[in-house]
């Protein structure tokens, strides 16, 4: 979707498996492991959330009620006019306990917390309750497309004059039952791989990630702005009828860019050696870019892109990709315009372009 207005990025907030919740430090100290699986650094949710209320919530819940609370205070908005959310699979853990406790207890005796907080839209709920927010509330599960489903909705609403700000997030979390079932299913390395290697070798399956980033998309620029939200397209690449180049160059025309004037593309290459060869034709049609990665820092998970998006416009802002990042460099011409490029499982393809403000 081409926005009709400029519609800026005026704040972030994100937990992740790197020590992300600082907007003043960009992965200058990355966390490297050798893992299979990777779980998000946790902030002292004290912080932000009163203790009374905090014994109460699921983890992924606590994640993104503090990444929507950085992002606000980043942003220096008190009360959003839409809160937009996407998941992929939601609060599994509680859903976990539900189930548990459903088969062990024979139907019998369950307590309604687990069941109240495993439903997907429980994370923007908590958000509003605690901002007191009664503005527009929804929450997007459209598998790998959720996040990117979020961002569309709070495009139209900024563009329809609906809404002048908008809290817009993407959020997953990776249980061991989760984990157990994707990895039979072969999406994850059977062996604990470096991190820093991950997308240099070739293998079957990437690392399993989680995440919560969370963006203040405005109608209005700020002194704070990372960057201009310019225009998102989510398709089927087997549906859509073109070789992905072809889409590419499509949806660069209808957003007013030419193909050189893309500096630098931030790539959801995971290291799975079947999905690295669209990631490689991709940025082998935009030879004069250069190339940025983040799955080898947050892993793989339904809404990933949303680390992306944290990454892309985290570089648009200080103009310096991090050398952990960095897979192949743009040379010496400033970061103007950012496209992200991720697809999950060559189901869902998205790719957003960001420029500079």
């Amino acid at each position: 979707m081409t926005s009709t207005k400029a519609i800026y990025i005026n704040g972030l907030g994100n937990v992740s498996p790197q020590k992300t919740t600082d907007n003043s430090h960009f992965l200058d100290d990355v966390n490297r492991v050798q893992a299979n699986r990777l779980s998000c650094i946790e902030p002292n949710y004290r912080e932000f959330i009163s203790p009374d209320i905090l014994r109460r919530m699921g983890r992924l819940i606590k994640m993104s009620v503090a990444s929507s609370r950085i992002c606000l205070q980043d942003a220096g908005c008190a009360m959003p006019d839409a809160i937009i959310t996407g998941t992929g699979l939601g609060c599994l853990e509680d859903t976990e306990k539900f189930l548990t406790t459903l088969i062990r207890n024979k139907e019998e005796l369950l307590t309604p917390t687990s069941f109240i907080q495993s439903t997907h839209n429980t994370v923007s709920a908590q958000i509003a309750l605690l901002l007191k927010c009664h503005n527009y509330n929804f929450t997007y599960v459209h598998r790998g497309w959720s996040f990117e489903s979020a961002l569309i909705d709070s495009l139209i609403h900024l563009n329809n004059g609906r809404a002048s700000n908008v809290l817009a997030g993407g959020f997953d979390e990776i249980t061991n039952g989760s984990f157990a079932i994707t990895e039979r299913l072969g999406h994850w390395r059977r062996k604990p791989v470096d991190t820093f290697d991950l997308l240099a070798s070739s293998a079957r399956g990437s690392v399993a990630g989680e995440g919560s980033a969370f963006f203040l998309l405005s109608s209005s620029f700020s002194p704070g702005t990372y960057a201009v939200l310019a225009d998102i397209l989510t398709f089927n690449r087997k549906t859509a009828g073109k070789p992905l180049h072809s889409i590419l160059s499509d949806f660069l025309e209808n957003s007013g860019t030419k193909p050189g004037e893309v500096d630098l593309v931030v790539s959801g290459m995971n290291g799975d050696s079947k999905s690295g060869k669209l990631y490689k034709e991709l940025t082998d049609s935009l030879t004069g870019a250069g190339i940025a990665a983040w799955k080898h820092l947050s892993g793989e998970y339904m809404t990933s892109s949303a680390f992306g998006l944290w990454m892309a416009s985290m570089i648009m802002k200080y103009q310096n990709v991090p050398e952990a990042a960095l897979m192949r460099p743009q040379g010496d011409r400033p970061i103007r315009t950012i496209l992200i490029y991720n697809h999950y499982l060559d189901l869902n393809h998205s790719f957003i372009l960001i420029k500079k403000p």
